[in-house]
């Protein structure tokens, strides 16, 4: 099947208490279905999966399966430095009726080129479901370089990429290409990508989903978002993201640490690009 045009890596909401909020969670992926998306990513990095314990994880992906309408995938992301535990947790992740999952490069122990083919193998074979591989150097410290990628396509169920790193944006013979920024889209979409699995979708979904159907717009409309697209980066994601949601009225709290909320010279950037893209 196919994963999507218009992928929303959702934020996960906490409460006052910091725990997790699954009201807030499911009236937002709500939001998210009826506003552009088609496909969700449930505990990426915009999730915050780094200080959710594996319950909780394991909670949010069973709820985004069972909550879910026809024709809006659900990825799992379940990456791991454990290739044991990734596969665990994608093996679960399947279980629950996850469409794919997605898996990002080791971080820290950094395995070499054949450690890396034989972790992603493994995750493969732990699924039997399709397997979107994340390449994000600015966070990992190492890359999936294109060569290393191509290599990675002719495995079986690694059929697709999240490229976070917009300057290898390219086509890579077996693997379905997905944006990994938002300021990547519209380049991904003239290269032919698949998509995007994006996070300004969660304010601007509709907008990006005419840049998939309306090519013809496609510069303008992404011209007109960049403003928001600087903004979701005026500090580390999530704290921008979940500071423009509640502004705007989505209850999804505050981050867990080691992550700090906004600071009020953040929030007024985000404000100004919230009004002027039409949302304050």
């Amino acid at each position: 099947m196919s994963l999507g045009s218009v992928i929303t890596a959702i934020v996960t909401p906490f409460d006052e208490q910091q725990r997790v909020d699954e009201a807030a969670f499911l009236a937002l992926f709500r939001h998210l279905v009826d506003h552009g998306s088609d496909g969700i990513v449930v505990c990426g990095t915009t999730g915050e999966a780094p200080t959710l314990t594996a319950d909780e994880h394991l909670r949010l992906i069973e709820l985004a399966c069972a909550e879910r309408p026809a024709g809006v995938s659900v990825i799992a992301s379940t990456g791991s430095n454990d290739t044991a535990h990734a596969c665990a947790m994608s093996a679960r992740a399947v279980e629950f009726g996850a469409d794919a999952v997605l898996s990002v490069t080791p971080y820290y122990n950094r395995p070499n080129r054949r450690g890396l083919v034989r972790h992603f193998t493994e995750i493969a074979k732990a699924t039997e479901k399709p397997v979107v591989l994340y390449n994000v150097p600015s966070r990992i410290g190492l890359a999936l370089d294109n060569d290393l990628l191509a290599e990675l396509g002719q495995v079986e169920h690694l059929d697709y990429v999240k490229q976070a790193d917009n300057a290898a944006l390219a086509q890579i013979d077996g693997l379905g290409l997905y944006a990994g920024n938002d300021d990547g889209f519209a380049q991904a979409l003239d290269l032919g990508a698949c998509g995007g699995i994006l996070v300004a979708s969660h304010l601007v979904g509709e907008q990006m989903r005419r840049m998939v159907d309306e090519p013809e717009n496609r510069a303008e409309i992404d011209a007109a978002l960049k403003p928001l697209y600087a903004a979701l980066s005026v500090t580390t994601n999530p704290i921008p993201i979940k500071a423009a949601l509640n502004l705007v009225g989505h209850r999804v709290g505050g981050v867990r640490l080691p992550l700090v909320e906004a600071d009020e010279s953040e929030l007024e950037v985000i404000r100004k690009a919230l009004a002027e893209v039409g949302l304050r």
